[in-house]
C-alpha cells in the first residue's frame, strides 16, 4: 500500500472520529440551549401571565376620573371617616377590581417599584371611596378620584419601597385596603408581592 493511500485512509478515519465526537457535542449544546430556554420561560411566566391579565383590563382613558383623589398610608387605627352608604331601596354602586394582585418579581434592596390597579364602578350610582390605607409603612397608595360615576374608572397606584425596612432575601406581600359605599363590598383590597434581593 502506498504512502499516499495510507495517508488518505488515516485522514478518513480522523474525519469519521471527529464527526462522531461532533454529534455528541452538538447534542450537548442543543440540550443546553433547551434547558436554558426552559429556565428563561419559567422565570418569565409570571410576567407573561401578568401581561395577559393586563391586556384583559383594557379601559378607555377617557373613562378615568380625576378629582381630589386620595393618598393612603399605613394606618392601624379604625376609620373615623363614615362610609356614605346610599338608601337601600335606590340605585347602588358596584366596585369591580378586575385584577387584584401583582408580582413585582425580584427587586433590589433599595428599589422603589409601582403598579397601577383599575377600580371600576359597574353600578347604577356614584361609588364613593371613603378611605384607602396600606398594610405596611413601606407601602403607600395614590387614587385618582374619591368619587367614581357609574361606568367610569379610577386608577390606584401602589408604591412599594423595598428599602423602608431591612427585608433583604425575603418575599414580601403588601396590600392596599379600600373602603367604599358599595353595600356588598364595602372593604376591598389589592395586593402586591416581591422578592427583595440580598444585594
Amino acid at each position: 500500500m502506498s504512502r499516499s493511500k495510507r495517508g488518505k485512509q488515516r485522514a478518513r478515519r480522523r474525519t469519521k472520529a471527529s464527526e462522531r465526537r461532533a454529534v455528541p457535542a452538538f447534542l450537548f449544546i442543543a440540550a443546553g440551549v433547551l434547558v436554558l430556554a426552559g429556565v428563561i420561560l419559567l422565570a418569565l411566566q409570571p410576567q407573561i401571565l401578568q401581561d395577559q391579565a393586563d391586556t384583559a383590563l383594557a379601559y378607555d382613558p377617557e373613562d378615568v376620573v380625576y378629582d381630589e383623589g386620595l393618598y393612603g398610608v399605613h394606618e392601624m387605627e379604625p376609620s373615623t371617616t363614615p362610609i356614605p352608604f346610599l338608601p337601600k331601596d335606590g340605585p347602588q354602586p358596584k366596585l369591580v377590581i378586575p385584577h387584584r394582585t401583582w408580582d413585582f418579581g425580584r427587586v433590589k434592596p433599595t428599589e422603589v417599584v409601582t403598579h397601577t390597579f383599575v377600580l371600576k364602578n359597574e353600578g347604577d350610582a356614584p361609588l364613593t371611596i371613603a378611605r384607602i390605607y396600606t398594610t405596611c409603612g413601606c407601602t403607600t397608595a395614590e387614587l385618582t378620584a374619591r368619587v367614581i360615576p357609574p361606568g367610569k374608572v379610577a386608577l390606584l397606584r401602589l408604591i412599594f419601597d423595598a428599602g423602608y425596612h431591612d427585608v433583604r432575601g425575603q418575599r414580601v406581600r403588601r396590600g392596599v385596603i379600600i373602603e367604599s359605599n358599595d353595600p356588598k363590598n364595602s372593604e376591598a383590597s389589592v395586593w402586591a408581592t416581591a422578592y427583595v434581593l440580598s444585594k
